[in-house]
């Protein structure tokens, strides 16, 4: 059974060398608390490696092909620049690295679809991980129905940060009204969302749940978020035909059982399930397969 982890993020070396630093140069506090803060034991929320590193945890867990998702970043240049840096890594790497873009909608329209053609240029095949709300860009506003627009002419799946507005708070918490998710994908049927970390709880029924054509659900973050039943109900709410593997690595989604993140433990709670053989097939690299990759 071939894996495909269908939501990880990677960062410049410029970036890893010193992350905090690095946001506070280029304008992104909303970054930096989520991703360089540390947890009340001391320990990092999440690692910053490199390419290498990244494929040895591939390697570790019996990933075939990783997905590379940009950051709903603030400033447009750095997400231009993680866009570069995500081209070079899948020329470099086509057997096991596929790369969306990101864009900051907010700076300007023309801007934006003019990176995402770039970006395509250079290889990238989809767009997101975004956040209006936390990019500060309303979903009903006319930059971002560009971007939408060229998403749509391009083929490209669209990643977008859902918040379940259930869950706790914690640092860099920005709220994403579920009814924003129903409402883009009845506008834009011809466009395939992503809504990361099941839906914020869509995927799963709540608000009624979301289950149109045009929508799918990765399972970024999930341990963090959901105990380990959420498979099971992610799949009969929303049809595991829907559901994409993704582990959000490197953020370590084990806390009190990993020192550092990996994504081996969360593909092992996913075959310990109890899902239907075809099901897990489907969710664990099939899905991504087809809605991703167009079938290779």
């Amino acid at each position: 059974m071939s894996t495909i982890d269908a939501h990880v993020h990677l960062y410049p070396p410029e970036m890893n060398r010193a992350p905090a630093e690095w946001a506070a140069a280029n304008g992104e506090p909303h970054w930096a608390v989520l991703c360089t803060r540390r947890r009340k034991d001391g320990r990092a929320v999440q690692g910053f490696p490199s390419v290498d590193e990244l494929l040895k945890a591939m390697d570790a867990a019996e990933v075939e092909r990783a997905v590379l998702l940009g950051w709903y970043w603030e400033r447009a240049q750095n997400g231009a620049a993680q866009n570069r840096f995500y081209g070079e890594c899948v020329c470099a790497h086509p057997d096991r690295l596929s790369g969306f873009a990101t864009v900051q909608p907010a700076a300007g329209a023309e801007a934006a679809v003019a990176e995402m053609r770039r970006a395509a240029q250079e290889g990238l095949i989809g767009l997101g991980e975004l956040s209006p709300h936390a990019q500060g860009y309303g979903v009903e506003g006319g930059n971002f129905h560009a971007v939408l627009a060229v998403a749509a002419e391009l083929g490209w799946p669209v990643n977008l940060h859902v918040t379940d507005p259930a869950s706790g708070n914690y640092p860099g918490r920005v709220e994403t009204p579920l009814v924003d998710f129903v409402r883009l994908a009845e506008a834009w049927p011809n466009v395939n969302f992503i809504l990361a970390h099941w839906g914020g709880g869509l995927a799963t029924g709540r608000g009624a749940g979301l289950k149109m054509e045009n929508v799918f659900y990765d399972t970024a973050a999930s341990p963090l978020l959901y105990d380990a039943t959420v498979w099971a109900r992610g799949t009969a709410a929303a049809g595991a035909e829907r559901i994409l593997f993704g582990s959000d690595f490197p953020l370590n989604v084990y806390p009190k059982l990993e020192p550092e993140a990996e994504m081996k433990r969360l593909l092992a709670e996913a075959r310990g399930t109890g899902l239907a053989e075809g099901d897990l097939t489907a969710v664990l690299g099939g899905n991504a397969r087809r809605v991703l990759l167009g079938g290779r």
